[in-house]
């Protein structure tokens, strides 16, 4: 296998796409040239460089640290071709309309160098129709590359091959998206729309189609086919909205221009609802209104049959509700088709749709079952795919009432479902199975991809009714108890894996962490603390397990947490000072004590999307599992005998606003993670990357630091933190509770009422972490913030 090594990518087109999709490249460490056409008036790159800008204020951000935008280079057509030489990916991303690609296409070809890859980041267009003209070497290096967007945070990549295009160009191409920028990848056919989108949008249509038939408002709607079908929760309108209903009506053209002869193609008219919202330039969030209408506070839904705005938040029937819990696929698809409730009934009717549809079109837009999966996983934030979701509910029962459903005309089309559907070993077992996916061209089961790449993820995307090992149940149990299980694969690394809700840390916590110290020691090269759920959006910690504490604090007082703070840290010192490595592998939200987990590792291997923070003012107390006593002493470290209140500003602020990272690559400018850190960016590769670096320092002769005593700035420091505080609570910017928690987090980073210089042990500072924390349980403030948290969720500001 040749190293595909991508030393620099173009991206031609600075729209909404290109410009964020040059971001994640930044984000990746991958240079980056962004070019558009020479602007008008002004400078030259003037339209590049108002996309850089742009992608500073974007939310949810596109660059993991903003100051990162500095580094894309700006190009433009006139100028810069020979840019692209030195490119050895190209990708392509401006408007969706084929002649002016085929334009740019004769601009750019005489530059691209002999050895790249160039791709159109085209979400429907022909890959072979884009590529005539191209002489037969180009065309061999030609392919689609569709990210979703935003593309920082969808994890689906479709890839789309040409006729021509080489194999290995492929493989190329999937690697580096799958490691270097953490892509799911998808190889689709050459059909309008692909995968995700053609499926995708023709479940948003026949969606539609059935609200209108069963008379449901848009609101129910969404509350119906959000979160409590396991997608995302913004529904089906409101994602329309967000999306953009432009955008969505651009797509449905694209069908309608294309798929004359689908069997579905009535489904594909533009729904008049849409057409009529589009020609009022009410084309969702960007223009204000669309299908939702915001006014004042209140967000208002279209009426349909009125047109106008009318009060929205109407929400599923209660046994709708009901229906849906259950938790057994076979018997909730039962409930849902025997109902005579109107919403149970649609329901029944929009998944019979999905299930006739992607039967129907299975041959023609994928290789296999699994691909259309993925994409609707990836793609459209669905937690389980179409064809899953049909064989856990029983494959032969469904296909049956779909069957049933088509010869009664209540289907969307009268085509028949396909006899593989009915035959052999599918009828038997489904379309998943330990063997593969089925295939439909090769009428038999396909095995997952095995690039190498995918040898660096010991889980991969797991699928219902494929098989593969089990991250909860893999490998070899040491030890396992309802608060966690320590595991081994038989490569000489300890794995902690956390069980408790949101991994929070409690009492069987520590012991776990505790017990696997010993175990390590005896027989293992490091320990990795690494959570089964880092793929798919799990916490690496919320935190302390304040729950669990209540009876402790009710029975004692705050006096009888002291023993549990002490613990915590004196737990969280010996991870620090174990003679193995420790490496904790940080994804997702590391809150709190989660963080201060995180800080006393040996060393931390953090997914991008880590969002890490000492968020304890939040609930009236102050960190106390060592956060505080680690900012102190970082800031001693850094400073090298310089003022060492300058260094301590930034680890004082992060505490006491509770800042926490956008990103892993903020959390490194944050200080939260250290320069030598590891930053990965496919999540399922995190478990190989940290393992892998924890047997790396073994090797290197891993000792555990020395303890160190170092300076503070004592009453000095503490004085001139107060006196910036005192005019932030005088401006009304914090309240005056959050003043008094301020006041207490610069006493311990400064080592309280000390002198100046003073040389203090990190035992210092802990106790005056300790002390401070049981201090404040007292405080009926911080009761009141307690409370508040337990019982809504969310900070309360007294």
């Amino acid at each position: 296998m040749s190293n595909f090594i991508v030393k620099k990518v173009a991206v031609l087109g600075a729209g909404v796409m290109g410009a964020q999709i040059a971001a994640h490249c930044v984000n990746a460490k991958v240079p980056v040239v962004l070019f558009d056409l020479p602007a008008k008036e002004g400078p030259k790159n003037g339209i590049v460089l108002r996309a850089i800008e742009n992608l500073k204020k974007l939310s949810p951000a596109p660059l993991g640290n903003k100051d990162d935008a500095a580094l894309i280079e700006v190009a433009n057509y006139e100028d810069n071709l020979d840019v692209l030489a030195g490119c050895d990916l190209i990708i392509e991303a401006i408007a969706e309309r084929m002649d002016w690609k085929h334009d740019l296409y004769a601009k750019v070809a005489p530059h691209i160098a002999p050895n790249a890859i160039f791709a159109s980041n085209t979400s429907g267009l022909s890959i072979n129709k884009l590529a005539e003209g191209f002489d037969a070497e180009l065309k061999a290096r030609f392919c689609g590359v569709h990210f979703f967007n935003p593309p920082r945070y969808m994890h689906l990549v479709e890839l789309i091959p040409t006729t021509d295009t080489r194999p290995d160009i492929l493989d190329q191409l999937e690697t580096f998206l799958t490691s270097t920028l953490g892509k799911g990848v998808v190889r689709a056919k050459d059909t309008p729309n692909f995968i995700a989108n053609r499926v995708g949008i023709f479940g948003m249509l026949a969606t539609i189609v059935e609200a209108e038939k069963f008379g449901l408002s848009v609101d129910v709607v969404d509350d119906l086919t959000g979160a409590k079908l396991g997608r995302a929760k913004s529904g089906t309108f409101r994602t329309a909205d967000v999306v953009g209903l432009d955008t969505m009506g651009h797509v449905i053209k694209t069908m309608q221009d294309n798929l004359k002869d689908d069997p579905f193609f009535s489904v594909y008219k533009t729904p008049d609802i849409l057409a009529k919202l589009i020609e009022k330039g009410a084309l969702g969030q960007k223009s204000g209104a669309g299908f939702y209408k915001k006014v004042g506070k209140e967000i208002q839904r279209l009426d349909f049959a009125t047109g106008e705005y009318v009060t929205g938040g109407a929400k599923a029937a209660d046994i709708v509700g009901r229906i849906l819990k259950e938790k057994d696929p076979v018997k909730k698809f039962k409930a849902m088709r025997e109902s005579t409730n109107p919403q149970a009934q649609f329901l029944w009717a929009i998944f019979r749709d999905a299930f006739h549809y992607i039967a129907f079109h299975l041959e023609s837009i994928a290789d296999n079952a699994r691909d259309i999966d993925f994409a609707m996983r990836w793609g459209f934030g669905w937690s389980v795919g179409p064809f899953e979701t049909w064989q856990g509910a029983g494959w032969m029962q469904i296909a049956q009432w779909v069957k049933e459903d088509i010869d009664a005309g209540k289907a969307l089309s009268t085509a028949p479902l396909p006899a593989w559907v009915f035959e052999g070993s599918v009828a038997e077992k489904g379309v998943h199975t330990p063997e593969g996916s089925y295939s439909v061209a090769k009428s038999g089961y396909v095995p997952l991809s095995d690039l190498p790449v995918y040898q660096r993820q010991q889980f991969r995307a797991p699928v219902v009714g494929l098989g593969g090992a089990d991250p909860k149940t893999a490998g070899t149990t040491v030890f396992e108890d309802e608060s966690v299980r320590l595991w081994h694969s038989d490569d000489e690394v300890l794995v902690v894996s956390l069980k408790t809700k949101m991994h929070v840390i409690g009492d069987g916590v520590i012991k776990g962490l505790q017990r696997a110290l010993k175990e390590a020691e005896t027989g293992f090269k490091g320990i990795v603390i690494w959570n089964t759920d880092a793929a798919e959006g799990g916490a690496f910690s919320a935190g302390a397990d304040l729950q669990s504490a209540l009876p402790a604090f009710m029975a004692g007082g705050a006096k009888a947490m002291e023993p549990i703070v002490r613990e915590l840290q004196d737990t969280f010192m010996a991870l620090k000072y174990s003679n193995v490595p420790v490496v904790a592998a940080v994804a997702g939200l590391a809150l709190g004590g989660g963080c201060e987990l995180a800080l006393h590792a040996s060393k931390r291997v953090a997914s991008i999307e880590s969002y890490i923070g000492l968020v304890e003012v939040g609930v009236g107390l102050v960190p106390a599992g060592g956060g505080l006593k680690e900012a102190a002493l970082r800031a001693a470290t850094e400073a090298k005998g310089n003022d060492i209140l300058q260094f301590l500003k930034n680890g004082f602020m992060n505490a006491a606003t509770a800042q926490v990272s956008k990103s892993a690559l903020e959390a490194k400018a944050m200080g939260y993670l250290k320069e030598d850190d590891v930053i990965v960016f496919n999540a399922y590769e995190l478990l190989h990357v940290a393992k892998t670096t924890a047997r790396a320092m073994a090797d290197a002769g891993y000792r555990a630091p020395a303890r160190r005593t170092f300076p503070v700035t004592g009453r000095y420091g503490w004085g001139t933190i107060r006196g910036q505080m005192v005019n932030m609570r005088d401006g009304g910017f914090i309240s005056a509770y959050d003043y008094q928690l301020g006041d207490t987090i610069a006493e311990i980073v400064t080592g309280g009422d000390i002198d100046q210089g003073s040389v203090v042990s990190e035992q210092w500072i802990l106790d005056l972490e300790r002390k401070a924390f049981v201090a404040l349980l007292n405080n009926p403030k911080t009761q009141e913030r307690i409370m508040g948290m337990m019982q809504t969720g969310k900070p309360v500001r007294n």
